[in-house]
């Protein structure tokens, strides 16, 4: 199959409006791109978000989505490393309609994209790339913490001797974080959850899961117990945790610590309450704010080795992907997939397959 001049698509007609399914133009491959049939595609929060406050879209009409899995179909000039045929997912472009995953192709630089293991489906690999560039920008990038990550370490693992809260721990970007953290090889990873998903962020990593029905800053300085405190990420990146922690970093008394959450769209900014909190009280606390977009030219240090890293790490066992929660319907169930995400999951990534007839 040659990549083809159009592709059927999820297009939000102008702004606000639900999904019509209509067909999207494609242009031809360029240098160090690959044509990819979309087979399966997850949806994040920040698909409803983009579309319910029109934020990070620059026309329309507009597709969403940015996190997929699929087969190559064609590869461009200049292309080493993938054939017609390959299974592969990647994070998809933000903005780029031609890169935008709510449809049935779309076309990658290579260099961003990851081969699918034989180990994992397509539907479980579908939920990886985006949630885990964001952790990985929170852990790796300067903006972020600013460790050495795992493939660069050469065995010198960078949370030697230290431990980490993850705060939303059975949320997709918690989940990847844990083990983000266990190949950093932190001593003692700490996150928090409902009883029913402690057994399971167990078996990711965590050394310990504090009930998140009372979870406090003493909760998590009693499991931390004497080992230092390197920093505390949010994967929720809500009000509540932002302040909680503060209140963390405060409680077990950690020097030049600092709070990173993620980008949530809406709102724009760190906590007001949180950031004043954490200089308010001493220790003073630095609260940072990170965006993975693995496209961006200032993070392709590490979106680009992450994409071939994953490979090996989910192929060995040592990286698990989310569990998916797929919706029938093919583009179809654009509109029901983003419902059930914008209710709420819990240990699952919500994924439905844009090639579905």
């Amino acid at each position: 199959m040659s990549f083809p001049v159009s592709s059927q698509a999820a297009v939000v007609p102008e702004p606000k409006a639900q999904n019509a399914i209509t067909h999207y133009p494609l242009t031809p491959l360029a240098s160090g791109e690959i044509g990819i049939k979309i087979t399966a595609t997850a949806v994040n929060p920040v698909d409803w978000k983009m579309r319910d406050h029109d934020a990070f879209i620059s026309e329309y009409p507009a597709i969403l989505g940015s996190d997929a899995a699929g087969q190559v179909v064609a590869v461009g000039p200049e292309v080493t490393g993938f054939d017609v045929g390959d299974r592969v997912f990647f994070q998809g472009i933000i903005g780029n309609y031609n890169s935008s995953t709510f449809q049935q192709f779309c076309k990658m630089p290579a260099a961003l994209v990851s081969k699918t293991p034989d180990n994992i489906t397509d539907e479980q690999a579908a939920g990886i790339s985006l949630a885990t560039m964001a952790a990985v920008t929170a852990f790796y990038d300067r903006a972020g913490h600013g460790l050495t990550p795992p493939w660069e370490t050469d065995g010198d693992q960078a949370g030697a001797g230290k431990a980490i809260v993850i705060l939303g721990g059975a949320s997709s970007v918690g989940q990847y974080a844990i083990q983000l953290a266990r190949l950093s090889g932190f001593d003692r990873i700490v996150t928090n959850a409902s009883a029913a998903n402690h057994e399971f962020l167990r078996k990711l990593g965590a050394h310990v899961v504090v009930d998140r029905s009372h979870a406090d800053a003493a909760s998590f300085a009693a499991a931390i117990g004497d080992i230092p405190l390197l920093f505390v990420f949010d994967a929720i990146s809500a009000k509540s945790t932002q302040v909680l922690g503060v209140q963390i970093l405060q409680e077990t008394n950690t020097a030049n610590s600092h709070l990173v959450t993620v980008h949530v769209v809406r709102p724009k900014a760190m906590d007001a309450d949180a950031v004043a909190l954490g200089q308010s009280r001493q220790p003073p606390v630095e609260v940072k704010q990170v965006l993975g977009i693995g496209s961006a030219p200032d993070l392709r240090y590490l979106s680009e080795p992450m994409a071939r890293s994953l490979t090996e790490y989910i192929a060995r066992g040592q990286f698990i992907p989310n569990r998916p929660r797929f919706v029938a319907g093919g583009l179809g169930a654009v509109e029901e997939a983003l419902a059930l995400n914008k209710k709420g999951v819990s240990g699952e990534k919500v994924v439905f397959s844009p090639s579905e007839v």
